[in-house]
């Protein structure tokens, strides 16, 4: 196949072409190998992989869309490949960033000693929609806030990683990298056995033991449920697959009951006590008792369950302060603060809208910056200043100057880019990357992650919801990429 010929890096860092057309070395196996494959051929194995998804329901949801919620996400067969040098550092950074994350909540929620010594200002604390000041001296199990972690990774023009944002509520993504790399052994299987990729196919059992490690003081044999907003959410496909791959039930807040602080779920076989609850539910709609008094979707005296430390849940209540993105600016200050060690992974220049200097520079160079409301997601509440018009820039100049511990903002990375298979032929294409990272006994990263494409032609934007797909992402076990043809 000649599909590369074209191929245009454009002038950005592209993951696996360098100076034009030369391929770097840990992209060479799979590139002999695509390249041996007529196009009607390649365009085969992704219209099988695409059929698949069908079959199976890998599906998100998009809300308020007049073409339908229900969409198949979209995937594109050629991996992104990461060596094991460059994993290596990746995985020392989120090990480190999710270690102070953790440190942080403890500290915010009890002796608040960061705040004290002006690391942190309270008001970025305080005034953060996910601060739960109803939980300043709650204890949680073995002192961890975040359990499992979705960090977002962008690299900008010269290669370097850098972390775009912290996913320390309840993440998501999990369940298609496992399907990604099922779709890519369907696709290609015998390239996976040739190279020396790591197995993502673990991450039931790693996340079921993470789980397990949070049960109450001597309880040997956990109950572990999923606990899903139900079948309408966005998410519904990833909490149902991952409670099958741990093997464990998911469960609805109606399916749980409270008696005595202890959570108990019903079944044709009476009630069962719960242990451990990896809840997938924010914290506003967890327990009508305490928070949201109109939620349908959790269980009346849950947060007295899990603060008499009956029951635990994963990710804790709270954690959602961590999340901030005006928060975000704060965590290399965390690192050496909690660890007296550098950031591995640097964070992306942030400009605080509630900072004066900073909320004058980002109202004067709107069309130079991303801006972003601090609690949206999805790429939503987000403006994209070189590409905006005129009105949607004086829109957001005037949310900044009249919220603005609601903004932050940041200059527009030059992101890299892979090449995604259009019709015929390759194009490159911005990506991302979450990697998951799990907090039980210890904190394990899973070799691999969602590297997230933004399908569009020329947009930075990623997320699913606005047009993004995703691709397997293949962490080498050495830096040898020796393949045996044939495919």
């Amino acid at each position: 196949m000649h599909a590369f010929e074209q191929y245009q890096t454009d002038g950005f860092f592209d993951e696996v072409f360098r100076d034009g057309h030369a391929v770097r070395q840990h992209y060479d196996g799979l590139i002999k190998s695509v390249s041996a494959l007529s196009a009607r051929d390649y365009a085969l194995r992704q219209q099988a992989a695409d059929a698949a998804f069908l079959k199976q329901g890998v599906t998100f949801t998009v809300y308020g869309d007049d073409k339908g919620t229900e969409r198949i996400f979209p995937f594109d067969l050629m991996p992104r490949i990461i060596p094991r040098d460059e994993w290596e550092h990746v995985e020392a950074g989120l090990i480190q960033r999710i270690t102070a994350l953790n440190l942080f909540l403890n500290d915010v929620y009890h002796g608040q000693q960061i705040i004290q010594d002006g690391i942190v200002p309270r008001e970025i604390v305080e005034s953060a929609s996910h601060y739960r000041k109803e939980f300043r001296g709650v204890n949680v199990p073995h002192h961890i806030y975040i359990h499992v972690c979705g960090t977002d990774l962008v690299r900008d023009d010269k290669g370097t990683y850098f972390v775009l944002e912290d996913n320390g509520r309840c993440p998501s993504g999990a369940s298609y990298v496992l399907e990604n790399r099922q779709a890519m052994k369907r696709a290609f299987p015998h390239l996976l056995e040739r190279l020396p990729v790591r197995p993502v196919d673990d991450y039931g059992d790693r996340l079921r033991a993470t789980l397990a490690h949070l049960a109450p003081a001597g309880v040997i044999d956990p109950v572990i449920v999923v606990l899903t907003p139900g079948v309408y959410n966005s998410a519904y496909f990833e909490h149902a697959y991952l409670a099958r791959q741990m093997g464990v039930p998911i469960v609805e807040g109606r399916d749980l009951i409270v008696r005595g602080d202890r959570v108990f779920m019903r079944t044709t076989g009476g009630l069962v006590q719960v242990h451990v609850i990896y809840r997938r539910i924010d914290d506003d709609f967890l327990d009508p008792l305490v928070f949201r008094k109109d939620s349908l979707l959790g269980v009346p005296g849950l947060v007295r369950a899990y603060t008499a430390g009956h029951v635990a849940l994963a990710n804790s209540i709270g954690t959602g302060v961590a999340d901030d993105k005006a928060t975000y600016a704060y965590v290399p200050a965390m690192i050496r603060y909690y660890l007296d060690q550098e950031p591995i992974l640097p964070n992306v220049p942030t400009y605080l809208g509630s900072e004066e200097q900073d909320r004058k520079y980002i109202v004067e160079n709107l069309d130079k910056l991303v801006v972003k409301a601090v609690n949206e997601s999805g790429g939503y509440g987000m403006l994209m200043g070189p590409s905006s018009t005129k009105e949607q820039r004086d829109d957001f100049k005037k949310r900044v100057l009249a919220n603005p511990r609601n903004y932050i903002a940041q200059p527009v990375l030059s992101l890299s880019r892979h090449p995604v298979f259009v019709e015929d032929h390759f194009e490159g294409r911005h990506i991302d990357l979450r990697p998951y990272i799990l907090y039980g006994d210890k904190v394990q990263v899973l070799p691999g992650g969602l590297t997230r494409v933004a399908l569009k032609k020329g947009s930075l934007v990623v997320n699913s919801s606005q047009g993004g797909g995703s691709k397997d992402t293949w962490v080498l076990w050495d830096d040898t990429n020796e393949l045996a043809l044939p495919t």
